[in-house]
Parts: structure tokens; C-alpha cells; sequence
């Protein structure tokens, strides 16, 4: 598997998300980074195989197959590409417009497919959001929040494990792998 920590990433943009992607791309190449781009490569790519949802679907099967361990996805709103990505098995995505955003996704959700919308998102904000992102963890930042990894790993360990026909078959009612006290704490 490549990992982040050896700066290998998989990333892949529609022809609304090239802009953002090539500002974030050029900034990580800069830094180290080896990126697989599996989308839109030049501004006059107008190939249908590159619409947002195939490029979600094939960024996703890259995580989903364990060949990387994070990607990155943009397309103009961020939601289209992330719902494709989001059918791919072992996928949790989320759609981020914040540095605050990006650092909750990965350290509280364990977030492995992070998508931005360029037409929300600025380029520099964009490069800040990879940042924060490829630069965390899930539980990292949280070490005064009693049992948040542990909280929030079962939480990603649930939904791993979640088959929606048992889930109907007993009655929309999810099985436990374990508990932890729910309780927001804030830092003092």
C-alpha cells in the first residue's frame, strides 16, 4: 500500500475541479510528493471518461483495492465526485471547505477519500486543507478528549463492518462492537 507517510498519494479531478487540482498537485510535488493523478491532466481534456463521478469511482477503487491509503478528489462542487468515490467498498469520503474541516475529518472520521470544490474553495485554501489533512491522523490533536480514538475507531470499525440487509433484518437497529461514554469535553 502507498502511504502517506512515504508521501505517495492518489489524486483525480473533473474538468470543474483541474484548476484546484493543479495548484494542490504542484504544491505537493514541490514538497516530495509521488502523485497518481487518475482524472483530468490538462485544461483541454474534454474526454467523458474523466466526468466527475468515473473519476470518483476510479480513485475510490485505488483505496478500496488498498493500492493507497488517502486520496484526494476535486470536482466543482466536491460532492458529486465524493458520492461516486463513496461507492466503492472501505471508502469514507468527506467534502471539506475548511482547514478546521479537513483536520476533523481525518483526526475525528479517519477520513480516507478528502474532496474539494473549486468553486468554493480558493487554491491557497486548498493547499492548506492537503496540509492539514496529510499532516494528521485519526485521535491526533485530541490527546485531552477522554477516549476519542478509541470512540471514534469503533465508529469507523462499525461502519466497516455495517451490511445493510442484517441492519434491516434486525429491525434498523445497528450491532454493537463495543461502547464508549458519549461526552463532549472541551479543552482546557
Amino acid at each position: 500500500m502507498k502511504l502517506v507517510k512515504d508521501k505517495e498519494l492518489v489524486v483525480g479531478a473533473d474538468f470543474a475541479g483541474y484548476p484546484l487540482k493543479e495548484a494542490v498537485v504542484a504544491h505537493l510535488k514541490a514538497k516530495g510528493w509521488k502523485i497518481l493523478d487518475l482524472g483530468v491532466t490538462s485544461p483541454e481534456d474534454n474526454d467523458t471518461e474523466n466526468m466527475f463521478h468515473r473519476v470518483g469511482l476510479r480513485v475510490g477503487a485505488k483505496i478500496s483495492e488498498g493500492e493507497y491509503e488517502r486520496a484526494l478528489l476535486f470536482c466543482g462542487t466536491g460532492m458529486g465526485i465524493h458520492i461516486a468515490a463513496s461507492k466503492c467498498p472501505h471508502v469514507h469520503a468527506g467534502v471539506v471547505e475548511s482547514v478546521p474541516a479537513a483536520l476533523r475529518a481525518i483526526t475525528g472520521n479517519g477520513v480516507n477519500v478528502l474532496a474539494m470544490g473549486a468553486f468554493y474553495v480558493a487554491p491557497q485554501m486548498g493547499i492548506d486543507i492537503a496540509e492539514a489533512y496529510l499532516n494528521a491522523e485519526l485521535g491526533s490533536g485530541y490527546e485531552w478528549w477522554k477516549n476519542f480514538y478509541e470512540f471514534h475507531k469503533l465508529a469507523i470499525d462499525e461502519l466497516e463492518a455495517f451490511d445493510y440487509e442484517q441492519y434491516k433484518a434486525n429491525g434498523f437497529k445497528m450491532d454493537h462492537l463495543g461502547d464508549f461514554e458519549i461526552k463532549l469535553e472541551t479543552k482546557e
